[in-house]
């Protein structure tokens, strides 16, 4: 029975937990509104590691494999502009597919999800010049702190230019230093996935708890609303791009196996 279970993958025990959390949010509703702690908890973990693993892997990859600035502006400009496409496109095809499943429709919001919504929908959108200014952090504790990504990556592009800059032992230490982080957070992610079954189970078990077996059928209309867009970025974008420049299929996909599991 023990070598049964553990030839189950990852990704199978959080389907397995996703049918147990939508079988306990039906059967017992009252105790699956005390489960979202779990849930909770999860979610907390997996937004701990952005900062950090964000950080080390920046400042290795800016100041880990070159001395040279000019090649590495020359990359992160490429970098840019191929982020900047391909983003735009997925915007496109998720507004696109959005637009005609409209999987909300029909979905009655209760008082407090009213309200939520009622203050997201009316914040005001920052001006151009307020989200450059933002871009700089003033304290890069403070956007570390709120989960803030863009100062962080400001603040790790400038300090791996600025290491690049350091030669000698001091350099070497601070790389030394970064590098060892990057690999820590790496095996952190893979401990904290280990409690992605548990963290998702209640997530789900706390919504049927919550918003009755109905509000399924919006999720799961939404969620095949993602794969489908997804399917077709793949199919449309990455494809011809891992064509173009030829790229391995199989290498690239078990490089991406793990974030694309993080992801899901």
């Amino acid at each position: 029975m023990w070598k049964l279970l553990k030839r189950i993958g990852l990704t199978q025990w959080i389907m397995i937990s996703m049918a147990l959390g939508v079988l306990i949010g039906w059967i017992f509703p009252e105790f699956a509104l005390n489960v979202k702690l779990l849930s909770n908890i999860f979610l907390k973990l997996i937004k701990s590691i952005i900062v950090p693993l964000l950080f080390s892997t920046l400042v290795v990859g800016i100041a880990g494999h070159t001395d040279d600035l000019k090649s590495v502006g020359k990359l992160a400009l490429r970098s840019l502009i191929y982020f900047e496409i391909v983003t735009t496109i997925a915007l496109f095809l998720g507004l696109l597919a959005v637009n005609l499943t409209r999987p909300g429709d029909g979905i009655k919001l209760n008082h407090s999800s009213s309200q939520q919504a009622t203050q997201f929908t009316n914040v005001k959108p920052m001006t151009w010049q307020e989200t450059i200014e933002h871009v700089v952090p003033k304290s890069v504790v403070e956007s570390a702190a709120a989960n803030d990504v863009l100062p962080v990556v400001f603040f790790s592009i400038l300090f791996g230019v600025a290491l690049t800059q350091v030669q000698g032992k001091p350099k070497e230490y601070v790389l030394n230093v970064c590098e060892g982080l990057s690999q820590v957070m790496f095996k952190f992610t893979g401990i904290v996935m280990k409690f992605a079954p548990f963290g998702i189970g209640a997530a789900m078990a706390y919504t049927v708890g919550h918003n009755g077996l109905p509000v399924l059928v919006n999720l799961g209309k939404l969620v095949l609303t993602l794969y489908a867009a997804l399917l077709v970025f793949i199919l449309l974008v990455f494809v011809p791009v891992m064509i173009i420049f030829k790229i391995p299929f199989k290498k690239f996909f078990e490089h991406i196996k793990e974030p694309a599991l993080i992801a899901f």
